[in-house]
């Protein structure tokens, strides 16, 4: 028993020491980078925070960018999709609290406050509606609260594998496993981890060698934030928000992954899509063999077909 007991405290020891080497290791690491961490876009107050608004081109139509949950470098994770599309069309990416260039903050992320901060960011750089909304992921949730809310500001929806209200009926966060991958974010073991920085935009867009070591850079700061973990928490019930207000009047062109990467089953996720599709007035549904950062892998197919939305719909 003696000898389990050492043996215990020596292993302990040296989690304890590695830890501790990791996180001297980070605020190195992150102070060397801070003359590299340079805001993409404008950065405005709101609500006490900075939010961090990116735009390019000036075409008559706007498409506002959203992320997805977790997506530590929305501006630059959509680059390789907008860069096919700013030469016709004014693009705007809205990075939320905990994202990209934008502040971390311990804040309520219910839908009325994430969907506030989006609209007066997008106000104080000038953007007014109506606009197309462009969503990935979880903030399809916000996108389509946006048309129900306010619909004289939304004239379409180009949903990019984006979740719909249902899909969070049955969902269950795994809030240990969040913790902890918020840990090894806070004290660098994430530094460690091979790969673990090799995003889909890294691995499949059209970034520079510049960009991409930008990218690198962005989420060893903003992985598994404060910010990203409180609207997890409220996801499910910004979901049923969303679903009791009902459908949405607005064309709506949706590009679905084959549900590979959603943290759904395969099938389930895409069923979650046609139904959502089939019940949408003005909704066409665009299946793609991908996995879910379609704007990363499908990027050329994906802006030809939004321009044919577009001028079918102007």
């Amino acid at each position: 028993m003696e000898k389990i007991v050492r043996l215990v405290g020596v292993i302990l020891l040296t989690i304890a020491v590695f830890v501790l080497m990791s996180y001297v290791n980070h605020r190195i690491r992150i102070s060397k980078e801070d003359e590299l961490f340079v805001p993409l876009g404008q950065q405005v107050k709101v609500n006490g925070y900075l939010i961090n608004v990116y735009t390019e081109g000036s075409g008559a139509t706007t498409l506002v960018f959203m992320s997805g949950g977790g997506t530590c470098s929305p501006v630059l994770d959509f680059k390789s999709l907008y860069s096919l599309l700013s030469d016709e069309y004014r693009i705007v990416v809205i990075e939320r609290a905990g994202y990209g260039f934008s502040d971390v903050v311990d804040v309520d992320r219910d839908i009325d406050s994430i969907l506030s901060d989006t609209r007066q960011a997008l106000a104080k750089v000038g953007v007014e509606g109506p606009v197309v909304l462009c969503p990935h992921s979880m903030s399809g949730i916000e996108a389509i609260y946006w048309a129900q809310s306010y619909p004289n500001e939304v004239s379409a929806i180009i949903g990019l594998d984006m979740a719909v209200p249902e899909a969070y009926g049955v969902y269950e966060p795994n809030l240990p496993m969040i913790r902890l991958g918020k840990f090894m974010a806070d004290t660098g073991i994430i530094r460690w981890i091979p790969g673990v920085a090799e995003s889909d935009a890294i691995k499949y867009g059209t970034l520079t060698d510049a960009e991409k070591e930008l990218y690198k850079i962005v989420f060893y700061r903003r992985s598994a934030t404060k910010t990203m973990i409180n609207e997890v928490q409220q996801i499910k019930e910004n979901a049923a928000l969303v679903a009791m207000n009902g459908k949405i009047d607005v064309p709506i062109l949706a590009f679905s992954s084959s549900g590979q990467g959603t943290g759904w089953v395969e099938e389930e996720w895409l069923d979650f899509q046609r139904t959502f599709i089939a019940n949408s007035p003005n909704g066409k549904l665009v299946e793609l063999d991908s996995s879910h950062y379609v704007h990363d892998i499908e990027y050329e197919r994906i802006a030809e077909e939004i321009g044919i939305f577009l001028s079918e719909i102007r």
